[in-house]
């Protein structure tokens, strides 16, 4: 019994060397244009986050232009105010000024 089942066992083994050599054959080409289609994945990705970062950016740099175009705009309305104050006579030019210290924070 023992030489029986020997020989299924070296035909089985044969079979599953042909069925691993038949196999990478087969895998070998999958592999390839797998690793290829995965390379053209990250490389859209990568693009896509780039166009992605640079409309960020010019947003964000549109953004830091508006709040500063306020600023100044702010700043050269306080003056005005400040001055048409201090023309008017009144001492509240100061209070004004105070006040609008207050609306800033």
């Amino acid at each position: 019994m023992e030489n029986e089942e020997q020989p299924n066992t070296e035909k089985s083994n044969d079979e599953v060397t042909k069925k691993v050599n038949e196999s990478d054959a087969i895998v070998l080409p999958e592999a390839r244009s797998s690793e290829q289609s995965l390379q053209e994945l990250t490389s859209l990705i990568q693009g896509v986050l780039q166009q992605t970062q640079d409309r960020f950016q010019r947003m964000s740099d549109q953004i830091i232009g508006r709040i500063d175009d306020m600023t100044r705009r702010i700043d050269e309305l306080e003056k005005s105010i400040t001055d048409l104050m201090t023309q008017a006579g009144t001492n509240c030019g100061m209070l004004a000024f105070g006040m609008m210290d207050l609306f800033q924070r």
